[in-house]
C-alpha cells in the first residue's frame, strides 16, 4: 500500500490581507426578512385537507392570528361536522347520498375559493366561522 503524506492547511493570512467589517450603528434596522411558511391563502385551502391541518392552523403562530386562515378552518371543521352528520343518514338511500354529494361539492367549492383568496359562503357554517375567526369579507 502506498501512504500518501498528509498535507498541512496553511493558517490564515494575518496583517492587512483581512479586513473586519465594522459593526451597524444603533440606529440600523435590517431590512425586512423574506415572509416564512404559507401564504394566506395556501395556507386557507390547505385547512380544507381533513380536519388536521384546520387544527393546527387555529393554534400554530402565525396563522391563528391571521382572519383569512382563521375563517377557512373553522369553516373547514363546520364542514367536517356536516360531514359526519351526513354520515349518520348515509343508510337513507336518496337522501344520505344526495347530502353527502352536496356536503363533497362544498368542499371542493371551499378549496377553490380559499386558493383565490375569497370565500364561499355557505349557510350557517360561514356565519359561525366568520364570527369566530373576526373575518369580513
Amino acid at each position: 500500500m502506498d501512504e500518501q503524506p498528509m498535507q498541512q492547511v496553511p493558517p490564515p493570512p494575518t496583517g492587512t490581507g483581512w479586513q473586519q467589517t465594522p459593526p451597524p450603528p444603533p440606529n440600523y434596522q435590517a431590512a425586512a426578512a423574506p415572509a416564512e411558511g404559507l401564504s394566506d391563502t395556501a395556507a386557507g385551502a390547505l385547512a380544507y385537507v381533513t380536519i388536521i391541518p384546520a387544527i393546527i392552523f387555529l393554534v400554530m403562530a402565525p396563522y391563528n392570528t391571521k382572519p383569512f386562515v382563521r375563517f377557512h378552518a373553522f369553516q373547514s371543521i363546520g364542514l367536517f361536522i356536516a360531514w359526519m352528520c351526513a354520515c349518520a343518514v348515509i343508510w337513507v338511500p336518496l337522501l344520505g347520498w344526495a347530502l353527502g354529494l352536496a356536503i363533497l361539492v362544498c368542499w371542493v367549492l371551499c378549496i377553490l375559493k380559499a386558493s383565490q383568496g375569497s370565500r364561499l359562503k355557505l349557510p350557517i357554517i360561514s356565519d359561525f366561522a366568520a364570527k369566530q375567526s373576526g373575518y369580513q369579507p
